[in-house]
C-alpha cells in the first residue's frame, strides 16, 4: 500500500434496549458531533462519507437517506451506504482513501432492533430457497452451531456460560453497554444457548473518522493506523459448512497481516458467547490475548453498528496507549457466513 490509513476517532452512543422517543437522526446526530469535535473537524472538511445500516430493521425503503439529514449533505457531499454493518463501509471507506481520492472519510453506522421482533427480521439474510421458508430464527441457528462445539467436545456449557460472565464484567468499565457486571445465565432460549449466551436487542450508533498520512497525525496524536483489513464469505448454505470452525475468517486474518506478529488485544465481534469459541481458534488467540475488554456484543449489540465498533474499540486503545498492536473482527450473516479483519497499530512509543 502506498498510502497508509489510520481510525483517528471513534464514538458510540449509549446503547439502551429501547429509544422510541428518538429518531434515527436524532440517535445518531450526538455521535456523529461528538466524533466530529475529536479531531476538530467539520461536515464539510470531510472528503467521503460511508454509512452501514439496513432497511429491513427500519421497516422503509431508502431509510438511510433519512441519516444523511444528521450528516448534512449541503453544500453536495461524497457519499456512500451498504446494507451492512458498518465495518464493512469502513472497508470502502478504506478502499476510497487508498486511492488518494480522498484524505478523510467519515464512517457512521446505526441500529434500531427495538420496533419489531429482530429474531423474525434476521430470517430476510437467509437462502430464500431452501431455507428461509423453514424461518429458522437467528437464535436457532447460532444454537445449531454451538451443539455442534459441544458434540466436537470443543466447548461445554460451564466454559459458554464463563465467557458471558467475563465479557459482562468486563463491560463495567464501558459506560456505553447496555448489559454489564452480575448477569444471570437464566434459562434456555434455544438449548444449549441460555440467556446469558446470547446478547441483548437494543438501540445504538456508532462513528469513526479515518484520516491517511500526514493527515492522520495532524488529527491524532496517536492514530491507529490500519495495517490490514480483509474479508471473506463462507457459503450461503448452511449444510454445506462446518459449523465448529470458520475458514472465512481465518483466511482474513491472514490476509490481513494477523498472523505476521502477535496482538494484544482482540475486539471479536462474537454475539453469542459459543461464536467466540470458533473465532479463538480461527485467529490463534492465545491465553495472553485481552479479548473483548469492551464488553463484546454480549454487553451491546446494535445491529448493523457492533461490528464498527469493534473496529473503533480497539483502535481508541491504541489512541489511549493500552494497546500496542489489536485485531478487530466484524460478522453478518448467520453463524458467522461473512467476516472481516482489521489489524491495527500504533506509533512505536
Amino acid at each position: 500500500m502506498t498510502r497508509q490509513i489510520a481510525v483517528v476517532a471513534f464514538a458510540q452512543s449509549d446503547h439502551r434496549r429501547t429509544t422510541d422517543e428518538l429518531s434515527e437522526v436524532e440517535m445518531l446526530m450526538p455521535v456523529l458531533h461528538e466524533v466530529l469535535a475529536r479531531t476538530g473537524l467539520k461536515t464539510a472538511d470531510i472528503g467521503f462519507t460511508c454509512s452501514g445500516s439496513s432497511d429491513y430493521l427500519a421497516g422503509r425503503a431508502f431509510s438511510f437517506t433519512m441519516t444523511l439529514d444528521g450528516v448534512g449533505a449541503w453544500p453536495p457531499i461524497s457519499e456512500s451506504h451498504v446494507e451492512m454493518d458498518g465495518a464493512f463501509a469502513l472497508y470502502e471507506a478504506w478502499s476510497k482513501l487508498l486511492t488518494g481520492d480522498a484524505d478523510t472519510a467519515l464512517v457512521y453506522a446505526y441500529g434500531k432492533s427495538s420496533p419489531g421482533s429482530l429474531r423474525d427480521v434476521l430470517t430476510r439474510q437467509l437462502d430464500p430457497y431452501y431455507l428461509a421458508p423453514l424461518w429458522p430464527d437467528s437464535v436457532a441457528l447460532a444454537a445449531l452451531q454451538a451443539q455442534a462445539l459441544l458434540d466436537a467436545g470443543a466447548t461445554d456449557e460451564n466454559a459458554l456460560a464463563a465467557i458471558g460472565a467475563r465479557s459482562r464484567a468486563a463491560a463495567t468499565a464501558n459506560p456505553h453497554a447496555q448489559l454489564n457486571g452480575p448477569v444471570p445465565q437464566g434459562d434456555y432460549v434455544v438449548r444449549p444457548l441460555r440467556t446469558g449466551d446470547c446478547p441483548p436487542i437494543g438501540d445504538g450508533a456508532a462513528a469513526v473518522i479515518l484520516a491517511a498520512d500526514d493527515r492522520a497525525r495532524e488529527l491524532c496524536e496517536r492514530p491507529a493506523w490500519i495495517r490490514g483489513l480483509d474479508h471473506r464469505v463462507e457459503p450461503h448454505a448452511l449444510g454445506v459448512r462446518d459449523l465448529t470452525d470458520s475458514p472465512s475468517t481465518r483466511l482474513a486474518a491472514e490476509r490481513a497481516g494477523a498472523f505476521e506478529r502477535p496482538v494484544d488485544t482482540a475486539e471479536l465481534h462474537a454475539p453469542f458467547s459459543s461464536q467466540e469459541v470458533v473465532l479463538r481458534k480461527a485467529l490463534r488467540l492465545g491465553e495472553e490475548v485481552v479479548v473483548n475488554p469492551s464488553g463484546g456484543a454480549l454487553a451491546a449489540n446494535p445491529v448493523m453498528a457492533a461490528g464498527l465498533i469493534r473496529i473503533g474499540e480497539a483502535a481508541a486503545r491504541i489512541h489511549r496507549g493500552a494497546s500496542d498492536r489489536a485485531l478487530a473482527h466484524a460478522t453478518s450473516g448467520p453463524c458467522l457466513q461473512q467476516n472481516l479483519v482489521a489489524v491495527l497499530e500504533g506509533d512505536p512509543r
